[in-house]
């Protein structure tokens, strides 16, 4: 070989492997820079569902106090066999939109256990000052006033259902359930 086509050799190696480098650091890393976490590209980190669990479950257990019988005591729910934990919102990124602005799926489910069934409504979501790149269907989802959006147009959304939606912003807003009430099927 020629010294010319050893330098272009040379060169050509060097910069595939500083290619190969990068695309390790970035399938490592993400190309925001976090660390990519798959339960977290799909919406299910513990920091999506606002429970603050780690398990990645969707139950949170209940604690009694021994002080306290089981059947009198239960901290969090709404109404008989109700709470609003179990509304659970996962959200993730999905593919941005042609303008280059990110978008996200929100999916809210009712996993409430309850065999009579516990539809819950006016489900308020705790949402900053929520705003949208993308039209949102306001009976699907929409902002009250900050920190304070409802879900459904306030309707029931029943035992083991979900509601989805999509919006666009720079950034994702950290969603969690304020408030709901209980409706007891008959």
């Amino acid at each position: 070989m020629s010294g010319v086509s050893r330098r272009r050799f040379a060169a050509a190696t060097a910069a595939i492997s500083v290619s190969v480098v990068v695309l390790l650091f970035l399938l490592t890393f993400g190309f925001d820079g976090q660390r990519v976490d798959a339960e977290r590209e799909i919406g299910l980190g513990s920091e999506q569902h606002g429970s603050g669990s780690g398990s990645g479950t969707n139950r949170k257990l209940l604690q009694v106090d021994e002080g306290t019988s089981s059947s009198s005591s239960s901290p969090d729910r709404v109404g008989e066999g109700c709470s609003k934990d179990d509304i659970v919102v996962h959200q993730g990124a999905t593919p941005p939109l042609p303008s280059g602005i990110p978008t996200y799926t929100v999916v809210v489910l009712n996993l409430c256990p309850s065999r009579g069934g516990c539809a819950m409504a006016h489900i308020h979501l705790s949402c900053g000052a929520f705003s949208s790149a993308r039209l949102v269907n306001p009976r699907i989802f929409r902002r009250l006033r900050v920190n304070d959006c409802l879900l459904n147009d306030g309707r029931p959304l029943p035992s083991g259902s979900s509601i989805s939606f999509q919006y666009a912003n720079s950034f994702s807003y950290p969603l969690a359930v304020s408030n709901a009430s209980c409706i007891r099927s008959s």
